[in-house]
């Protein structure tokens, strides 16, 4: 119903009858910060960049690439002073296709890391961490938006790389086909390892904020440390080797377990349980320390 108020006119003694409608009625959405939310808030800010898709597609090109190469330039017995997971003696046709595995670790990593490092370069982090106040959602969903993707294109990626270099290998005793055994599973463990790099990537880049500084770590950690560590004692070297992040990682996708390595199912462990115990840090220094 309609409401009636006097106003006092300009003459006095006068007043001017108000007829106001009634208030109309106020609705206020609110908005609740959920975890679903924050993800896809996180998913529609990955594909935003242009990085992403050029990193991503790099990342897929070099796998192509280097493993269609290196089957259709194997040589049997000729050892090569590649990259590592190049051929040699030992090569079969699934270390052959996956000889970017390495390359392409580099690409997903560094992704990773400017994913989330480079909110602080930017100061972006700020705003994002205004929105989640809770702040551990964000490092999540970071996570979990880089790793599935970088899973599904790089088991693409091995795939299609094990598939354009057999023809290379007619007629090689290594020549395997899709039907062999281990072989899908070599080429999905390559995948596994590389989304595991890319949330690695990710969690570098929260726990050092610095996309350099993250970059070089990771480059330290999973190519330098491996070879540092060969100057230690023979003893000391032969039992801690095979737990270092990229040699528990290059266990995951290996045809066949090469003698003093680490099984798939015990590689995935290590490297996943590296991964995990940056994730918490990176979890800590996010929650205890501002942006």
């Amino acid at each position: 119903m309609p409401t009636t108020s006097l106003r006092p006119n300009r003459r006095p003694g006068r007043y001017t009858q108000l007829s106001t409608a009634p208030d109309a009625p106020t609705s206020a959405t609110a908005y609740k910060v959920t975890g679903l939310r924050v993800l896809r808030s996180e998913w529609a800010k990955f594909w935003s960049l242009r990085s992403s898709w050029i990193t991503l597609g790099v990342a897929v090109f070099l796998l192509v690439l280097f493993g269609t190469i290196a089957s259709y330039t194997y040589s049997p017995g000729a050892a090569t002073g590649g990259p590592p997971g190049g051929a040699s003696v030992d090569s079969t046709a699934v270390s052959l296709a996956l000889t970017g595995v390495t390359f392409a670790s580099l690409a997903v990593g560094v992704l990773g890391v400017l994913l989330s490092a480079g909110e602080y370069s930017t100061g972006m982090i700020r705003s994002t961490l205004a929105a989640v106040p809770r702040r551990l959602p964000v490092l999540w969903s970071k996570a979990a938006v880089i790793g599935p993707i970088a899973l599904v294109l790089t088991s693409i990626g091995a795939l299609a790389a094990f598939l354009l270099g057999t023809p290379g290998l007619d007629g090689e005793n290594i020549a395997l086909s899709l039907g062999d055994d281990g072989v899908l599973r070599s080429l999905a463990g390559a995948g596994v390892y590389l989304g595991l790099v890319a949330v690695f990537g990710v969690a570098l880049g929260v726990l050092i904020r610095s996309s350099a500084g993250a970059i070089a770590v990771l480059v330290g950690i999973l190519l330098i440390l491996p070879g540092l560590a060969s100057l230690l004692p023979d003893s000391l070297y032969d039992n801690i080797n095979p737990y270092f992040p990229s040699n528990a990682g290059s266990a995951v996708y290996a045809l066949h377990e090469a003698s003093g390595s680490l099984s798939p199912a015990t590689g995935l462990a290590v490297f996943a349980g590296w991964v995990a115990l940056t994730l918490a840090g990176a979890g800590y220094r996010l929650v205890k320390s501002d942006a």
